[in-house]
C-alpha cells in the first residue's frame, strides 16, 4: 500500500508541475496531504507538516534574507563595475558569456554550496544575460551544470554516502576523479553549444563579429538608489557574509549571516528609514515567493518522509533487482541516480535507500565502494539543481524568474546527459564491471 501511494503521490505531483495545472507551491501542499489523508494517516499528517516545516525553517530564512541583502547591494550598484568587466573580459559573444558563466559557476561552488553558488552566479550574470536578450534558461542550466558536476570531498552529497556505508572519503572519490574531468569536458562542450545556439537565434553571424556592446541605461529611480562611493565596502561585506558561511557555517547559521549583513548594508547605503523600508519592500515580493515555495516543499517532505513512503518505496525497489544482473548494478546506478533526484531528497536516499542497495550488491559479491561511486554520479549532485527535494531548484528558478517546469525541461537533458556520459567513462576506465 505504501510504495504504491507513494510512487502515485510523485507521479501526480511531477505531473500537476510540468503540465503546469498547478503551481509548485499549490501542487506541493495539496498533492502529499491529500495522499496522507487517503493513506489513513488523518490528524497525524499535520505532525508530518510540522516536522517537515522545522527542518526547512532555516533555509527558509537563509534564502529570503539572501534575497534581500542581494537585492540591496544590486540597487547601491555594487555589481555594475563586476558586470561591465566581465563584459570586457567575454565580450559579448554568448558562446563565450555561457562558457564564462560556467567557469564562474564552478569556482564557486568550490566551497561545496550549492545555494552560495546561485546567489553569486546568477545575480552576477542575469543582467548581462538581459542586456544582451539571452535566454534566462541558459543562464540557470550553465550554472546548474557546473554545480552539478562538482562533487567534492567536502560536498553534501560525498559525506553522506562515506558516512551511510562507513567508507572512507578517499576510498568513494579518488578514483573518481578522472571521470569527474570527463564530466566537466561535457559540461563546457554543452556550454558552447548553448552559446552557439544563442548566437543563432539572435542572428549573430560570423562576418557580423560580436553583438554590439550595450549601453547602461539608468533609470531616474535607478541612478537615484545608486551608491558608487560605497563600492568597495559592499565588495568587502560581501565577501564576508559569503566566506562567514564557508568558513563558520557550522558555528554560525547562514540565515543570521544574511540577517546581519543585510542589516549593515542598509544602514551604510541607505540611513533614511523611508528608504530601507522601500528597498525592502521592492524585493519583498521575491522574498515571499520564494518563502511559500520553500515552505511547500518542507510539506511535501515532511509527508512523504513521515509516513513512511519514502522507505516502503525504497525497500520494494530493492526487492525487484534479479540476482543475475548483480555485476550490472553499479552501471545501472549509475544511470538511474539522477533521475532518482526527482524521487528522493538526499537524507532519504542515501541514509534510507544507498545502504539497502548496498548490502543486497554486497551480498551478491559488489563491493560497497561501486555503489556509493555510482550513487555519486547523478543522485543529488547533477540531478539537484533540477528537484524539486531541494530549495536550491526553486532558489535557481526565483533568481533567473523562469518557471520550475521550464527550468527542468531544458536543463534536466543536460544533466542526465553528465550522468551518463560520466557513467560510461566508469565503465571505459574500469571502475564499474560490466
Amino acid at each position: 500500500m505504501l510504495p504504491l501511494l507513494g510512487l502515485a503521490t510523485i507521479v501526480v505531483l511531477l505531473a500537476a508541475i510540468l503540465s503546469k495545472r498547478m503551481s509548485p507551491l499549490v501542487a506541493l501542499i495539496i498533492v502529499p496531504v491529500a495522499a496522507s489523508l487517503i493513506g489513513g494517516f488523518g490528524l497525524q499528517t499535520s505532525k508530518f507538516v510540522i516536522d517537515g516545516l522545522k527542518s526547512l525553517a532555516p533555509v527558509v530564512g537563509m534564502f529570503v534574507f539572501a534575497i534581500l541583502y542581494f537585492g540591496t547591494i544590486t540597487d547601491a550598484g555594487t555589481l555594475d563595475p563586476i558586470i561591465d568587466r566581465i563584459l570586457r573580459t567575454v565580450g559579448t559573444r554568448p558562446t563565450r558569456i555561457v562558457m564564462g558563466t560556467t567557469l564562474l559557476a564552478l569556482m564557486i561552488h568550490l566551497d561545496g554550496s550549492g545555494a552560495v553558488c546561485f546567489l553569486v552566479t546568477i545575480p552576477a550574470m542575469l543582467p548581462l544575460y538581459d542586456r544582451l536578450n539571452m535566454d534566462r534558461r541558459v543562464l540557470a542550466a550553465a550554472a546548474s551544470m557546473a554545480a552539478g558536476i562538482n562533487f567534492l570531498p567536502w560536498t553534501g552529497p560525498m559525506i553522506r554516502a562515506s558516512a551511510s556505508l562507513h567508507l572512507p572519503i578517499s576510498a568513494l572519490f579518488n578514483p573518481l576523479i578522472p571521470v569527474q574531468i570527463i564530466g566537466l569536458v561535457f559540461v563546457f562542450g554543452m556550454a558552447f553549444w548553448l552559446g552557439r545556439r544563442e548566437e543563432k537565434r539572435l542572428g549573430l553571424t560570423a562576418a557580423a563579429g560580436s553583438i554590439p556592446m550595450p549601453q547602461r541605461q539608468l533609470s531616474d529611480e535607478q541612478a537615484a538608489l545608486r551608491r558608487p562611493r560605497n563600492f568597495w565596502f559592499n565588495i568587502v561585506l560581501t565577501i564576508i557574509v559569503l566566506g562567514s558561511m564557508v568558513v563558520m557555517g557550522e558555528k554560525v547559521p547562514p540565515a543570521l549571516v544574511f540577517m546581519v549583513g543585510l542589516c549593515i548594508a542598509l544602514l551604510v547605503n541607505y540611513p533614511n528609514v523611508e528608504m530601507q523600508r522601500q528597498r525592502i519592500d521592492a524585493h519583498a515580493r521575491a522574498a515571499l515567493m520564494m518563502a511559500g515555495i520553500l515552505l511547500a516543499a518542507g510539506v511535501f517532505t515532511g509527508v512523504m518522509q513521515g509516513s513512511g513512503m519514502l522507505k516502503a518505496m525504497a525497500q520494494t525497489a530493492v526487492g525487484f533487482v534479479p540476482q543475475t544482473m548483480a555485476s550490472h548494478i553499479p552501471v545501472v546506478l549509475g544511470l538511474v541516480s539522477m533521475p532518482l533526484s526527482l524521487l528522493f531528497d538526499p537524507d532519504s536516499f542515501y541514509f534510507g535507500v544507498l545502504p539497502v542497495i548496498a548490502e543486497v550488491a554486497g551480498q551478491l559479491g559488489v563491493p560497497a565502494v561501486k555503489i556509493g561511486q555510482a550513487a555519486l554520479l547523478g543522485q543529488m549532485t547533477t540531478g539537484f539543481p533540477v528537484s524539486p527535494l531541494t530549495p536550491a531548484t526553486f532558489l535557481v528558478c526565483g533568481l533567473t524568474g523562469i518557471d520550475l517546469a521550464d527550468h527542468q525541461k531544458f536543463t534536466f537533458p543536460l544533466l542526465f546527459g553528465a550522468s551518463i556520459v560520466m557513467t560510461i567513462a566508469c565503465v571505459v576506465l574500469g571502475i564499474f564491471p560490466l
